[in-house]
Parts: C-alpha cells; structure tokens; sequence
C-alpha cells in the first residue's frame, strides 16, 4: 500500500527530524504544526513536507483540518505525533497492506519508551489508536484528552506492527505539565460518562472496541480516590510492570499521579455541580 503521511507538531525541533527520518520511501507528508516559535517548521519545509498552520484547540480538529486540507495524493493517510517514529518492520508491513472491502481504517499499536526502554508491561503494549485511514472515510472526534475514529467497529481493522512513541522526549516536567491539561479534559468526560447509563451487555459484547470502551465506562464508575492506587497496582503487578525494572517502576507512579490529577479535577466539578443545585 502507498500511504501519505499527516504528522502534528507544535515546538518539536528536537523529534521532527527523526520522526520524518523514519517515514523513508513516504513521499507526500503534511505537517499541521499549531504555531511552533521554534525551528519545526524549518526543519520539516527542508525534509519536504507541507506545513499548513492552524491554532490548537483539540487533536481531532488538528487531524480533521490535515486531511480537509491538506491535499493528499494518495488515498490512505498514515496519522502520527512528532514524536512518533515508523520502524522499517513498521514500513514494511505498510507496504505489504492490502486492504480489504468494507475497512476504512486501522487500529495500529505503539510501542511507549522511556529512557530508550520499551516498557512491555507497564506500558500496556499493545494498545491500540486508529492511526491509518482511508482519506476521504475517516475522521476523527475528540474523547477526553484525545482523539477517537469516528468509524463503525467493523470497518476498522487490526496493523500487525507498532510504531514507536518516546512520549517523554521533552523531559518528565514537560511530561507532567502537559498531562495537568489532559486531566482537566479527561476529568470533564469521566463526569459526563457517569451520566450515561451502563448497558451491562456491553461489556460482553463480541466486538473488541465496544467491549473495551464499555469496561472503561464501568472503571469510571469507581470512586475517584482509589482509582490512584489501582492504576500503580495494575501497571505494577496485574500488567507485571516490576519486569521493565526502574523504568517500569518509574511510569507506574507516573500513571498513578495522573490518576490522582484527575481524581483532584473530578471532585472540583462536583462540588461546582453541588454548588449549583
């Protein structure tokens, strides 16, 4: 398969490179970079890309503006984040895809490093994002923090290789600055889930997607203050995290103080909700 590539960007002078170093034989790439007063832009105008700028709001908006505007040549778009970098196992079974009638998409793992290390366990490898879609098919709506396809279970299907996120390329401060912010987004959607009824059946349910997103309903469900410990205590024993060693250990509590983030975020919105009433 012959794909294009749509990478966002915003001051990633330090990843751009490398991620577009990556994406070799991948000739069309646009970069939708949401105001860099660094050297990005510079760096991917010299690697070929077309850069097309538009102020941030959300990471569905971002893709969505890429694929409306950015005048593809091919009819599948590969999706990735600066700090994303494409394997050549990864470009290899790109090249060997053949889509199948009735799939607009694909669900595609990452691999999440720290320090250089794969975290196996605590990283929850594979998890899956829709990262690579038909053109004209697939757009995307904004979930909490981040972005989800908006696409039928059944016309997505399964990559069978992961790409490569070093997520904290920008240091841990960075790390935890930026996911203040994503708490606040993920907070507001655990308090709307919480709202919508809980089908039971869901969590039954064959598909693998709708089962997954009606666990997490269920999980949102728990009162916030043990959802802490609990995320330490899956990503550190149920998902065998001690076996990536320091690092392992190090997401782990990294995990659980984003949890804690969010629990803080979440009892704020009640009480402004109880405030109200």
């Amino acid at each position: 398969m012959k794909v294009s590539a749509l990478i966002l960007t915003y001051n990633e002078e330090r990843n751009i490179a490398a991620c577009l170093e990556s994406l070799d034989g991948i000739e069309d790439i646009v970069v939708v970079d949401s105001g860099s007063t660094d050297r990005t832009c510079e760096i991917a105008a010299r690697f070929g890309a077309r850069v097309l700028s538009r102020p941030f709001d959300d990471f569905a908006n971002q893709r969505n503006f890429g694929l409306d505007e950015g005048g593809f040549r091919e009819d599948w778009v590969l999706h990735l984040d600066a700090d994303e970098v494409a394997t050549p196992a990864f470009l290899a079974a790109l090249a060997a895809l053949q889509p199948t009638d009735g799939i607009d998409g694909y669900r595609v793992p990452s691999k999440t490093m720290l320090r250089g290390q794969w975290l196996q366990r605590s990283g929850m490898y594979p998890t899956y994002q829709v990262r690579l879609g038909r053109r004209d098919a697939l757009r995307f709506v904004q979930v909490g923090h981040g972005q989800r396809e908006d696409l039928p279970p059944e016309r997505v299907g399964t990559f069978p290789e992961p790409y490569l996120h070093y997520n904290f390329s920008h240091g841990l401060t960075q790390w935890l600055r930026k996911h203040v912010a994503y708490a606040q987004a993920e907070a507001a959607q655990l308090f709307t889930d919480r709202q919508i009824p809980l089908e039971p059946r869901d969590i039954f349910d064959g598909d693998a997607t709708r089962r997954r997103r009606a666990l997490k309903r269920l999980v949102n469900r728990l009162p916030v203050v043990v959802r802490p410990p609990l995320r330490f205590v899956h990503a550190w024993i149920v998902r065998r995290g001690f076996l990536d060693g320091p690092a392992g250990l190090q997401y782990a509590v990294m995990l659980a103080c984003y949890e804690a983030m969010i629990a803080a975020q979440v009892l704020d919105l009640k009480a402004a909700a109880g405030a109200r009433n």
